[in-house]
Formats: structure tokens, sequence, C-alpha cells
């Protein structure tokens, strides 16, 4: 037979409507009356009825997280495991679950999406990603559903809550390095145009070489998926150029571990014949030979941040929209060097 909240009560000497205020954590509930109730609830084997609750309080206590592409692919980078690592550790503390979308393509996830929102599924989600003309952007903002974007909103700025990096000044300072080493032909490899992470960091290294006044001609601007394989194309395509670059300015260190790869293949030699830097400093790229000079974005603290701000706008429906900007710093290790 199933452990009650009367059972509780009586194994405390408290009320059942004291134990469900404890449930609850009421603020009017004492301290040492939590620790008493929760000390028994958990000797006894309690375990409160979480559909029952949320049903009164009309709250799942779960958010969705989604992905900028299937998960198969999303979770291949280590930035996404990390940022998760992030939002669960905060959801975990306020006693939230998650929900991931598994969709395969954008159309399948924009239907998962409306799922989570209409069948109420979910309290509010986190996008993982800021693109432009985004459809679940839209969604979401036209639908007034409680969302936060890691990255920079292309439309309605001052009305979405995001969390984010400044990562046009990250972009221009890990390309302002190289040109401190003597880097002169420099060239840029990104995600995909539409995501603001890669036009942002794209900036800020044109930036810093125009103000140098060094060329960034186009074809020293290469896109590709956040994979390792995008990397491995990448260095196809510059190390055909009539005059290659002897600096690489890496969108993500997934993308530089397959640029390191296919750099062998090609008989250089990394920092020696050509130096790289890179964003998000996994844990990869300290161990990864030789090791990556990057820019901590603090992925753990982009989560965590943004389970909270989802978390605050949930609880309270007038909380208003704010910008959460996460300091960046430099990793300098050893794949750039000064050129002779």
């Amino acid at each position: 037979m199933s452990v009650t909240i009367k059972d509780v009560a009586r194994a405390t000497g408290v009320s059942p409507s004291t134990v469900s205020r404890v449930i609850a954590d009421n603020s009017r509930i004492s301290p040492e009356t939590k620790k008493r109730v929760r000390k028994a609830m958990k000797s006894l084997g309690y375990h409160p009825n979480i559909n029952a609750r949320n049903l009164v309080a009309k709250s799942t206590k779960t958010i969705g997280v989604i992905m900028p592409s299937s998960a198969d692919k999303a979770l291949q980078n280590p930035f996404f495991p990390e940022i998760l690592r992030g939002i669960g550790s905060y959801t975990h503390d306020m006693q939230y679950s998650l929900f991931l979308s598994t969709g395969e393509t954008e159309e399948e996830i924009f239907d998962e999406v409306q799922r989570m929102v209409y069948g109420s599924y979910v309290d509010g989600v986190i996008l993982l990603y800021s693109r432009a003309n985004d459809r679940l952007t839209h969604f979401l903002q036209e639908r007034e559903f409680p969302f936060v974007i890691v990255g920079r909103p292309h439309e309605y700025v001052n009305e979405i809550t995001h969390v984010d990096n400044d990562n046009f000044t990250a972009g221009k300072e890990i390309t302002e390095h190289l040109i401190t080493l003597g880097h002169e032909k420099i060239a840029f490899i990104g995600g995909s145009k539409d995501l603001f992470v890669t036009t942002d960091r794209q900036s800020g290294y044109e930036s810093a070489m125009s103000e140098a006044g060094l060329a960034a001609p186009s074809n020293y601007k290469f896109h590709a998926e956040f994979l390792k394989s995008g990397g491995r194309e990448a260095v196809e395509h510059l190390f055909s150029l009539d005059t290659p670059p002897t600096g690489l300015v890496i969108s993500d260190d997934l993308m530089s571990f397959g640029v390191l790869s296919m750099l062998e293949e090609f008989g250089l030699s990394v920092p020696n014949d050509i130096s790289i830097v890179s964003f998000n400093n996994v844990y990869l790229s300290e161990i990864i030979r030789p090791a990556l000079t990057t820019v901590d974005v603090k992925i753990y603290t982009l989560g965590e941040q943004s389970a909270k701000a989802l978390i605050e706008k949930t609880m309270h429906k007038g909380e208003p929209a704010k910008r959460i900007m996460i300091p960046h710093t430099i990793v300098y290790r050893d794949s750039a060097s000064e050129r002779e």
C-alpha cells in the first residue's frame, strides 16, 4: 500500500495541510518543520503526486529545450551536452523536468513545439539558437508563450528575454590575437549564415581585419555546419586557393577538430605552418594536440542562466524581457604562434 500525506503527518505530528505546504515549499512553514517533514517523507518512501499538484497549480513543472537541428546531429557537438548540463543543473534544483526536442527537420521540430504549446506539455521553452526569420520564434511570440533564446534575437530584441555573449567583440579580440602574432592572411570559418552567432563573430573578425588595414576577401570566408566534417570541407576550400591563409579564425571548436585532422592530411603543422584560434572552449579543446587557443563563452553558465530566466518568466507572468550577457575570456594555448 502506498504511503500517503496522512502517514507523513502522523509520523511528524503535523497536520496533512502542513505536509502539503512543505511539498509546495510554502514560505510560511518554518525551516525546522520543512526539514522534519522532508526527512519523514524520505524515510517512509513518500513521493508526491506530481500530476495532481501540477493540475492544481496549472503548471507542468517542465520546460522544453529546442535544438537548432535534429538532436542526433546537434549532440555530436560538445557544446550542446554542456549547455544541457547547465540547464539541467538549475531545473533540478527547482524541481523542474526537461522535454528535449527530437524532430529531424525544421518542420518536425515546429510541429513538436506546437504540440508542446497547444497540449500544455511544458510551461515554457528555451531555444538553443537564434536565426533570421525564424518561424518558431514568430509562433512563440504571437502566442505570448514564455520562451528564452540563447543568442541574439533577430526581431523583437527588446521584447524577448535572451542570454548571449558579446560575439562581435569576441570575434574581434580573437582575430586581433592572430594579427598581434604577425599574421596578415587570416581566414574565417563559420557555421550557417542564418545563425546570428556566426554573423556576429564574422563581423568581429572583419572589423579587426579592417582596423589593421588587412584584406578579408570573400574567398577567405567559408561556411558549413558546426560539425567536424564542416572543418574538413573548409580546409579543402581554403588550401586550394592560390594564396592560402596563414591563420584561421574558426567559429566552433568541433569544426576546429576537423580542420586539425585535415591539415595533418595536407602535411601542414599547427602552429608551425598555420595558426588556428577557435570558440567555445569545449572540454576536448584542452586535451587535443595541439591544445586550442579558444574563446571560453562559459557554455554551462549560458545554460544555467537561460533556465533561470525562463522559470522566472513562467512563475511571474509580468516578468519584463531581459538581455543577459555572459562575459567571455580567451584561453591561450598551443594552436597559434608568431608568424616568422
